[in-house]
């Protein structure tokens, strides 16, 4: 008896206007996070920073000064892309 009375309520609160509207909401958040969150792996899939990690793993240095370099290099690029995306991000919040 209290299951079916449980499931009764369920069944009315789902049906009324201001739950259809929560759930609305909800699923349109979580499909504009997917979205951001596919976008975010595309930029980081064809960054510069990736790339030059990748390339300085598989080189072997000859010495510390070298790894300093690399590690220097990297950074920069880093940063660079990190100032690039606050750019991009600042004239899209803009729009």
């Amino acid at each position: 008896f209290y299951l079916h009375r449980f499931f009764h309520v369920v069944e009315k609160l789902a049906e009324s206007r201001p739950i259809r509207r929560a759930a609305q909401i909800t699923a349109y958040a979580i499909t504009k996070a997917q979205i951001a969150g596919q976008d975010a792996t595309r930029r980081v899939l064809r960054s510069e920073t990736l790339k030059q990690v990748r390339q300085e793993a598989g080189q072997v240095p000859q010495d510390i000064g070298q790894v300093g370099s690399r590690l220097k290099r990297v950074g920069d690029t880093f940063i660079n892309e990190v100032k690039e995306g606050l750019k991009d991000g600042s004239r899209h919040i803009k729009k």
